[in-house]
């Protein structure tokens, strides 16, 4: 069971569920969220049992973005009175980094999202490798609004994700679009009903979990390899993943014996 305050952690047999947990702030991020979601991150990072890890909000928002609120009087504060150099981007990756332990992991992750994702929020979605939308969902990069831009890894996944010139729209006029034209441009994978939400993020993550993990964790480098290096660097990567899944007991349970 979780032991956090602004999140929340579950883990039920091979798939673990976290939760934003400020429903009062439509989950708004603070500082304090964020540290809590670093420690999270370490910890799952080397779990090698998790097979799937469902990220969602409590109550009826996935998340309003970043809590300006109180980061105006903290960490942005700090970030624009320093003198621009090497100390202060390094400041602003590790805090831009909240997210980035969940591409790391060794299983897949689903966003399960309702109400508002904006800003930040969108960002956490985005960082997963899918994302299930509930019909009242309405999503956007509002970070342009505010005189700032995406910067925990929208810029680079979003483009990736819908292709560059509609991601532009997004990120530079801050536009906000509902489920059904998030699943129209692929920013979605699924939308269902507001109600079946849960339901089917779980028969999502269950059918994830069921397969074979080696594979789907080689799969899964295989697949981020082919989006940072050439052509010949990714097959070299695949074909090293394949090796380990000839080599696993997953592909000798799953290969039928020849019978003589």
């Amino acid at each position: 069971m979780s032991r956090y305050r602004n999140i929340r952690y579950d883990r039920s047999e091979h798939i673990g569920t976290l939760a934003l947990s400020r429903p009062e702030k439509r989950n708004a991020i603070n500082p304090a969220m964020r540290a809590e979601l670093d420690h999270l991150g370490s910890q799952l990072l080397a779990d090698e049992t998790l097979r799937c890890l469902i990220v969602t909000g409590d109550g009826p928002s996935f998340s309003a973005g970043i809590d300006l609120v109180e980061d105006m009087a903290g960490t942005l504060t700090e970030f624009a009175e320093r003198p621009l150099d090497d100390e202060t981007v390094e400041l602003g990756i590790r805090v831009a980094g909240t997210f980035e332990w969940i591409p790391q992991l060794g299983c897949p992750s689903v966003a399960a999202v309702r109400g508002h994702a904006y800003g930040a929020g969108l960002q956490l979605a985005l960082a997963c490798d899918f994302r299930i939308l509930a019909h009242d969902a309405r999503v956007g990069l509002t970070e342009t609004r505010y005189g700032l831009l995406p910067d925990m890894g929208a810029t680079f996944r979003l483009p990736r994700l819908i292709g560059e010139g509609r991601a532009r729209e997004l990120i530079l006029l801050g536009e906000v679009v509902d489920a059904a034209e998030a699943l129209r441009i692929g920013l979605a994978n699924r939308v269902v009903g507001d109600d079946e939400l849960d339901s089917a993020a779980r028969e999502f993550a269950q059918r994830l979990a069921s397969q074979p993990p080696v594979a789907v964790r080689g799969a899964r480098r295989a697949i981020e390899a082919g989006r940072t290096f050439d052509d010949a660097t990714s097959l070299r990567a695949a074909v090293t993943e394949q090796a380990r899944c000839l080599a696993s007991d997953e592909f000798q349970k799953a290969t039928p014996k020849q019978t003589r």
